[in-house]
């Protein structure tokens, strides 16, 4: 049973891997085998020392992934570093607040450019690579309650994170027949940077957490279980899926 989440030879690339959600499964999917390229704006070297620690193999990939070209540039060196990626995840994200009377166009464009045009675009480019290779694989989006729900003062991420739910399913229905999953991860209230606000103050704190059948905030590890899965033969029959890792929010 546990060679199905063996991801031993496999390799991996992991956007917005310096901190928080990205870090935590770049790091569990190198446990469980895989290299891992960690792509991003910031130099992820706290993940690289937690990696090291277990002499898992990785490479650093620095990359503005908002414009196109870029995340082409990224899977490039990322493959040059490692070899032939197997497993792409688009976690790397930003958030804007504010009222939508106020919600500016620059804030608009920045979180649409990195939620949702970049995961495209960092997709297209992975399977380009894995349908010339002629070789399978696992495409993993980062979505969002706000995927499933309205939220508020969030606009553009709102608008990204549902459109990221869309785009999951419309690759997953272009792409099966090809032997490439693609699913995506819907996290919870998670005790990152993006929910450092909200964590502060008291009230939404609290309103939060009586929401959440589990009792707590999820902490950036509880994902290391469903990305493996993702990742690995186990979810070879899984295309299009939105699991949640949610404390229970979900189902309250």
């Amino acid at each position: 049973m546990t060679m199905l989440f063996d991801l031993t030879g496999k390799v991996a690339a992991v956007t917005g891997a310096n901190t928080g959600l990205g870090q935590a499964m770049s790091v569990a999917l190198a446990k469980a085998g895989a290299s891992v390229a960690l792509i991003g704006r910031s130099a992820p070297d706290q993940t690289v020392e937690m990696i090291n620690a277990f002499n898992g193999k990785h490479a650093v990939i620095m990359a503005d992934l908002s414009e196109a070209e870029s995340t082409e540039r990224a899977i490039n060196c990322a493959e040059e570093a490692l070899g032939p990626i197997d497993i792409l995840v688009n976690n790397a994200g930003i958030i804007r607040r504010s009222e939508s009377l106020d919600f500016t166009e620059g804030d608009w464009d920045a979180v649409m450019a990195t939620n949702l045009k970049s995961p495209f675009f960092m997709a297209q480019a992975a399977a380009r690579s894995m349908v010339a290779g002629n070789r399978p694989g696992k495409i993993i989006n980062i979505a969002s309650l706000l995927s499933l729900q309205g939220g508020i003062r969030v606009a553009s991420y709102t608008a990204s994170k549902s459109g990221l739910a869309g785009l999951t399913r419309l690759l997953a229905n272009e792409w099966a027949s090809r032997q490439i999953n693609v699913n995506a991860i819907v996290p919870g209230y998670f005790a990152t940077n993006n929910t450092e606000a909200l964590r502060g103050d008291p009230d939404r704190n609290r309103q939060i957490l009586e929401r959440i059948p589990a009792g707590r905030w999820g902490e950036p590890d509880d994902l290391a279980g469903a990305i493996v899965f993702l990742a690995s033969s186990a979810s070879d029959y899984v295309h299009g899926a939105l699991i949640p890792v949610d404390g229970g929010w979900l189902a309250r």
